[in-house]
């Protein structure tokens, strides 16, 4: 999505002669980057006219990393997502979302543990309760 968005202001910027040196993702007419606040006051507005949960455009990010997380991608990719230099940050800060992921592993664990009999368990008992028979 963003490179898309990069080619729109790359052919809007060409159009009217301004040059994008500075390589900002939002910028206003003039290649000037949006101040934050700018950017924060138009999310507000979006997220009060949209059926959603309300949050501040800050919390995106972490909304981003808790979301997957949760999903079950491996922490060391959304750590390398949110740009953490460290893999233990990434830890330490989502880790309020650890302990649920662990009743999950037990439960996934419970059911891979669990011998599964074979699907005609009958037929292999009567086999084998024929051969002891004749031996």
């Amino acid at each position: 999505m963003l490179d898309g968005w990069r080619a729109l202001q790359s052919a809007e910027f060409a159009a009217v002669g301004v040059n994008q040196d500075d390589g900002w993702v939002f910028t206003d007419g003039d290649d000037d980057p949006i101040h934050p606040h700018s950017l924060a006051q138009a999310f507000a507005r979006i997220v009060r006219h949209a059926d959603v949960p309300v949050i501040r455009f800050h919390d995106l990010r972490h909304t981003h990393g808790s979301l997957l997380i949760k999903e079950g991608v491996p922490v060391k990719v959304v750590s390398e997502r949110l740009g953490h230099a460290d893999i233990a940050f990434t830890i330490q800060t989502y880790q309020h979302l650890l302990p649920g992921m662990q009743a999950d592993a037990a439960r996934t664990y419970q059911r891979l543990a669990t011998p599964v009999p074979p699907a005609d368990a009958d037929t292999v008992e009567r086999r084998w309760n024929h051969r002891r028979k004749t031996a």
